[in-house]
């Protein structure tokens, strides 16, 4: 087998070039609006994780944000911990739980749907974080729709 004579790589390397930006940086006008939805299972992929860290970037770029938990997605917003609520069992447990939180201080609506919460998954609304917003199932499709009709930047995670 030859030998390999390249030094080995170590903390602080970089892979890939992180300094060059393909695109502008865009920001929003202001009003605009942005809806990132989660029908997604806490925990079941990365998702939950990628689009929150999104929802917070659209946020900061100026977008007046919400998220809008529905169907399996409203577990993403229940409280937890381990052995009593807010302890993290192992380091990175509680991140979806931190990222909401972080996106709410920051100016960011929550909404979760009331009848995934009860319907599917048998919690009530004290279950969730604090500030996020309860809403009726019939509020889903209009959630939607309203920010359809003011142009919003839309992000849908489905995940099956």
């Amino acid at each position: 087998m030859p030998k390999v004579d390249q030094p080995m790589h170590k903390d602080g390397d970089f892979f890939v070039d992180y300094e060059e930006k393909v695109f502008e940086d865009v920001k929003a006008e202001p009003g605009e609006k942005a809806l990132v939805t989660f029908h997604t299972v806490a925990f079941e992929g990365s998702i939950s994780i990628v689009n929150t860290l999104s929802a917070t970037r659209l946020l900061r770029k100026g977008y007046e944000t919400s998220i809008l938990l529905y169907g399996p997605g409203v577990t993403m917003g229940f409280q937890r911990g381990f052995p009593t609520l807010g302890d993290e069992a192992f380091p990175g447990h509680l991140f979806v739980n931190q990222r909401l939180a972080k996106f709410m201080e920051e100016g960011g609506k929550v909404y979760a749907c009331r009848f995934s919460t009860q319907a599917l998954y048998g919690q009530t609304e004290k279950a969730f974080i604090p500030g996020i917003i309860p809403i009726n199932p019939l509020d889903v499709l209009d959630c939607i729709l309203l920010h359809k009709k003011a142009n919003a930047v839309i992000m849908d995670s489905w995940t099956v």
